[in-house]
């Protein structure tokens, strides 16, 4: 299959919305999958609650957070696309906790993508003052990590 098909199939996967897609042509075939990452947000324990209501309250809260944020203060925004993890491993402390001071090239976090794990860094001196993933969510490319002041 011609990789200009490919193309515009990923740009009609990207501007519908829709998750997945199967096309064959003769004995060829593709398949693309698109991850729909959740917007990811802080929030205390809470009792379950349905599925549907989850995937709308964080779209609904993260977006009127954000204007606020992007002011006056720095955000540290994600180089790629894959998943943040906020410690070397499960059990060990995080890079980075809000309140913590940072100097540039301070590790505050990973992202794996394609099995590599990339580290973050600081790019900027001054306190983590939100952390705005939680560990182990997905990120788009260029959606705010941390806050610092």
């Amino acid at each position: 299959m011609d990789m200009r098909k490919i193309k515009k199939l990923i740009e009609l996967l990207q501007s519908t919305g829709v998750a997945e897609i199967e096309i064959r042509e003769g004995e060829e075939s593709v398949r693309i999958t698109r991850e729909v990452a959740k917007p990811a947000m802080m929030v205390a324990a809470q009792p379950a609650v349905p599925t549907a209501a989850v995937a709308q309250a964080p779209e609904a809260a993260a977006k009127p957070a954000e204007p606020a944020s992007v002011s006056d203060k720095h955000t540290i925004k994600a180089p790629m696309v894959g998943t943040v993890y906020l410690s070397a491993t499960p059990t060990s402390k995080p890079f980075t906790e809000i309140g913590q001071t940072v100097k540039p090239g301070d590790v505050i976090c990973l992202i794996e993508a394609m099995k590599m794990f990339n580290q973050i860094e600081a790019d900027k001196a001054g306190t983590i003052t939100a952390r705005l993933v939680d560990n182990g969510t997905p990120v788009e490319f260029n959606q705010p990590l941390f806050v610092i002041e």
